[in-house]
């Protein structure tokens, strides 16, 4: 008995007129008792059953199949196509067939699902820029509206109402340069001018900057007993500076009055330094740090703490990290804090 599984069209032709070829031959031995007879009808029957099953399984099933190959690669067959249809296709067996159709259909799947997951994050980036630009353009209007219409001549309204809305604007003209950045940055236009500098260091002058935010919040920065060693980095300075103001400035906004701000640095493998910055404030919940890197991304209660941000920080700073072939990662828990990491390249001689 021969197997059925993996069997080649040729195969199966070959088998099927030969069982034809000896079932037709030994009746004709037994009613005619004449071998040779028998022998002559056995090998013309085999001929003509292997020729036609071939013709039909070529003629009316695998056209089909080939319909469908070409089908599935929704392309005009290349010679080296139409010499695979021709000649190899022909080798295949139905199993193998149907494992390529299968192998097609869970990659179409994949990709149906990845547009999916691409029209939905469309839609929302869509809501949440036109969420952070009618802010500030609706509240300009207003203030403008207002002194047009009379308060303009009132100096106890016209001055306070310009600020207002020179403040809004300076929030408009922020918001476009981040996104002029971050557009930038997912392009890869980035240039990156490396150097070695002391991490640390540039974590202290980033706290020293950022002061006037928290001390009268009476927030504390500092770095992490054990991690005052001097580490080496080569990276863009101006880069990781940004980036470290971001993640302060986060960790402000979210943080609560007489916290903390810590900064730790280690080596890990000789040839990399990992930052982690860890504050004590809201934290995030498990569902939303998947997120979190995400343009316009902040959850309710984050858009209800900070009115005036663009939402824009943390995926600039994982542009910036993965310009530098590094990798950027958080983990949080809501109420008692968060804490951003990212790696950099240790000291380059």
């Amino acid at each position: 008995m021969f197997p059925t599984k993996n069997i080649s069209p040729r195969t199966f032709s070959f088998f099927t007129s030969l069982i034809l070829a000896i079932v037709t031959g030994l009746l004709l031995f037994i009613y005619n008792d004449n071998w040779k007879e028998a022998i002559g009808v056995f090998a013309v029957v085999f001929i003509i059953g292997f020729f036609l099953f071939s013709f039909v399984m070529e003629r009316f099933t695998y056209r089909k199949i080939k319909l469908i190959y070409k089908f599935i690669y929704q392309t005009k067959a290349t010679k080296k196509e139409e010499t695979y249809y021709k000649y190899l296709l022909p080798k295949r067996s139905i199993e193998e067939v149907s494992a390529d159709v299968e192998a097609w259909a869970e990659e179409h799947k994949q990709e149906i699902e990845s547009l999916r997951q691409n029209e939905q994050f469309r839609k929302e980036f869509l809501q949440n820029l036109s969420h952070e630009f009618k802010t500030p353009v609706f509240a300009i209007q207003g203030y403008v509206d207002t002194l047009l219409h009379g308060a303009l001549e009132n100096p106890e309204v016209n001055k306070p109402f310009l600020e207002k809305a020179a403040k809004n604007i300076e929030r408009l003209t922020n918001l476009i340069n981040d996104l002029d950045e971050i557009s930038g940055l997912e392009r890869g236009e980035i240039n990156l001018y490396k150097e070695n500098f002391i991490i640390q260091d540039l974590v202290r002058e980033v706290f020293e900057s950022l002061s006037i935010r928290t001390e009268p919040r009476h927030i504390k920065c500092s770095i992490k007993k054990g991690c005052e060693s001097p580490l080496t980095v080569f990276a863009d300075k101006e880069k990781i500076r940004q980036v470290l103001r971001n993640l302060v400035e986060n960790s402000v906004k979210y943080g609560k009055d007489n916290g903390n701000i810590v900064a730790s640095m280690y080596q890990t493998d000789g040839k990399h330094i990992l930052v982690e910055l860890s504050d004590d404030g809201i934290g995030i919940s498990e569902k939303n740090l998947a997120r979190v890197f995400e343009r316009f991304y902040r959850t309710e209660e984050g858009r209800r703490i900070d009115v005036t941000g663009s939402g824009l920080g943390l995926a600039i700073c994982k542009h910036i990290i993965e310009a530098h072939d590094q990798s950027i990662h958080v983990r949080s828990t809501e109420g008692i804090g968060t804490t951003i990491g990212f790696t950099l390249e240790a000291r380059k001689d």
